[in-house]
């Protein structure tokens, strides 16, 4: 059994939180933080139990996180 660290960006639309791995492409959501994420937990290793070269495709590649400021009118 390998164990990878993925990456997970959340947000919130209206009362849910999505979730997402872009490192594999999968998304999730849940009426929390920690359900949207454990969600996405499951809905990655099921997808990898499938398509298990979607995670040797990703390992060199680390998502940046940054952020910016925007003019809003």
């Amino acid at each position: 059994m390998n164990i990878a660290t993925l990456a997970a960006i959340v947000h919130k639309e209206g009362d849910i939180y999505v979730a997402a791995c872009p490192e594999i492409g999968t998304a999730s959501q849940g009426s929390s933080i920690e359900e949207a994420i454990a969600n996405l937990k499951e809905a990655t290793e099921l997808y990898l139990e499938e398509f298990p070269e979607k995670l040797t495709c990703s390992k060199d590649f680390r998502p940046v996180l940054t952020t910016f400021e925007a003019i809003c009118a």
